[in-house]
């Protein structure tokens, strides 16, 4: 049990990552990117080219991720998404999904339909024994690199200046530029960094499932699974939803194979129905 618990939150760790961007856009700058995806598939895919093509190491090919799915978004914020803000939702939605659809048709072109991994270094390699259980040492990577992630955008949100500057940039627009914040400036960052933190996710997804090119569409769901159970206003919402998805999910595929790729759909339901604004989104008054 031991061992399928750190497995979970390993993977639920893992998939905050790739679904915070995503719920920082949604729930902050109030703009619905359903192509998140692409981007975490971009970072994936830089990643096992370096790797397997020019045999750059895996710790480079992180950093390497971020940056260059960072810069990614903020090309496509500038030229695509700045002209979405002010569109009804509906429209988000319909573009970002064209844009979920070009992408996949392209890394299909380049990169072919089969699905690619990594080989990890020595280093990450192997499992380790605690309390009786095994535990890979991918996993323990994973769980920490995430952890420090999530503590330092917490902190980057509550307590900077820049996370107070989104706020109100979010809250009123035109009074905030009327104190003197650059909002474009503000929005531009805050999609870069969100896009860079869904390529670093999926290049850490490199060592844990394979890569091709419906990863977007496939991955879609979850993304949005996590912020409908966590709420979208937060950011503990969502690592908490996370921890729990992927808990469930690992362990429902192993105790109950049968039916275990269908629990977290179950938790969502039944959230849902419970708690329509999530687990830790107060209800509206």
């Amino acid at each position: 049990m031991l061992t399928i618990l750190f497995d979970g939150v390993a993977y639920g760790m893992l998939l905050f990552v790739l679904a915070i961007g995503l719920c920082v856009t949604l729930g902050l700058m109030n703009f619905i990117n359903l192509a998140h995806g692409a981007f975490a598939m971009a970072g994936g895919y830089l990643t096992i080219v370096m790797m397997n093509r020019y045999g750059i190491s895996f710790y480079w090919g992180l950093p390497a991720a971020f940056v260059f799915s960072a810069l990614l978004g903020v090309v496509l914020e500038r030229t695509l998404y700045v002209h979405l803000y002010t569109k009804s939702h509906l429209d988000q939605v319909l573009f970002s999904i064209g844009l979920v659809f070009m992408a996949t048709a392209v890394v299909d072109y380049f990169m072919g339909a089969n699905q690619q991994t990594i080989n990890l270094p020595p280093s990450l390699e192997g499992r380790v024994n605690f309390l009786g259980a095994s535990i890979g040492v991918y996993r323990i990577f994973t769980i920490i690199l995430c952890g420090l992630l999530t503590v330092g955008l917490q902190f980057v949100l509550s307590k900077t200046r820049f996370g107070s500057r989104l706020r109100a940039a979010v809250d009123d627009g035109r009074v905030a530029r009327g104190m003197g914040i650059d909002v474009t400036r503000i929005f531009a960052v805050t999609f870069a960094v969100g896009s860079g933190l869904a390529g670093l996710g999926g290049a850490l997804s490199t060592g844990i499932i394979s890569m091709d090119p419906t990863f977007p569409l496939k991955y879609m769901i979850y993304f949005l699974i996590v912020i409908s159970v966590g709420g979208s206003t937060t950011i503990t919402g969502p690592f908490f939803a996370s921890l729990l998805l992927g808990v469930a999910d690992v362990a429902g595929k192993y105790y109950v194979p049968a039916v275990g790729g269908f629990i977290i759909y179950t938790i969502m339901v039944v959230v849902l129905i419970l708690r329509p604004q999530g687990l830790f989104t107060r209800a509206s008054r």
